[in-house]
């Protein structure tokens, strides 16, 4: 059996709502895949309500707690944290997904340096998935990697094609994001990746993409720094949340023709809401190591962890490692 290691203790409303989705998930038997929970075993068993009745999940004790605003570089020496103790049971072979809503570089480092990265990729990348027209855009680095070299641009690009063909898409097409798509145009890094992926990727790199493109749909695959990808990330998640406030705003303050028309409309409300809820997309890969490793959103709850849950069940079934060792090759 397949296992997955979450850490219980990482993330804003932990470990309640990391409990919550697992037995949730097991319940319903929406995870097929063994599931450990790493972190404080009294605080678990003190939120917990299920977990004793649920097959194929078990406590791993982890003393300490790794939290948000640390140094992430710290986590390698807090080997007692149930971040690192989760890592530590990929490493031994005891589970074969790691799941974290905590501390971003310090799942990072650890999936680096404990799990291990994946021979021929340069640096690690966090690929989040943005909805767009047509199903789903993969946007990577979206916060790994504040500064890159060329080559790092094109090992993104390479795993980036290699995660959409997993979810189907046979010839997917990758965007280099700059400031406007003329060849000219951008720093000379990004100009210098350009022309690196245009000559290793071939027919699959459609060249320059602007942030507009991103939720278009123009291209599957939008590779950037990760200072770059962040900050669109967040703000895409900014702009869809204000949206939502804005149609329920302007809906409670006119009459009751637009409330009742607004109730009609509801089936179409919650298709957006559904769609723009970045809870239902669990989290994004960490690519280029040697296991599924996931990173939830901070402030996952239930749902979430749920998704993320699906998430590192789909990476393991679909040997996403092996399948982006061979892309490197």
């Amino acid at each position: 059996m397949q296992v997955i290691a979450i850490d219980a203790m990482g993330g804003d409303h932990a470990p309640q709502a990391v409990i919550k989705g697992v037995e949730e998930a097991k319940r319903k038997k929406i995870i097929k895949s063994g599931i450990i929970l790493v972190g404080k075993k009294d605080q678990i068993e003190k939120y917990s309500t299920q977990l004793d009745q649920l097959e194929d999940v078990t406590i791993y004790d982890a003393p300490d707690t790794f939290k948000m605003d640390e140094k992430p570089s710290h986590i390698l020496r807090r080997r007692e944290t149930s971040l690192y103790m989760a890592a530590d049971l990929i490493k031994n072979g005891k589970a074969n997904a790691l799941i974290s809503a905590g501390n971003t570089g310090a799942l990072l480092a650890v999936s680096t340096f404990v799990i291990g990265r994946i021979k021929g990729v340069s640096r690690p990348a966090i690929a989040s998935p943005i909805p767009n027209k047509k199903g789903y855009t993969i946007l990577l680095d979206s916060g790994a990697n504040l500064e890159c070299k060329v080559e790092n641009y094109l090992s993104f690009g390479k795993m980036g094609l290699a995660l959409q063909k997993i979810n189907g898409i046979d010839q997917p097409k990758i965007g280099l994001l700059n400031v406007g798509t003329e060849e000219d145009k951008g720093t000379e890094i990004v100009k210098a990746a350009y022309q690196l992926m245009r000559q290793e990727l071939g027919a699959n790199f459609a060249g320059f993409v602007e942030g507009r493109d991103i939720a278009a749909g123009t291209v599957d695959v939008v590779v950037t720094d990760g200072w770059s990808g962040n900050i669109a990330l967040k703000s895409m998640e900014g702009i869809g949340s204000f949206i939502s406030h804005l149609l329920k705003s302007s809906v409670h303050s006119k009459g009751i023709m637009v409330k009742l028309g607004a109730l009609l409309m509801k089936p179409v409300f919650s298709d957006l809401k559904y769609k723009t809820d970045s809870r239902n997309t669990g989290g994004g890969y960490i690519l280029g190591v040697n296991a599924p490793s996931i990173k939830a959103h901070g402030n996952s709850d239930s749902i979430a962890i749920i998704n993320a849950l699906k998430v590192a069940e789909k990476g393991i079934e679909s040997m996403i490692v092996e399948k982006i060792q061979h892309s490197m090759q």
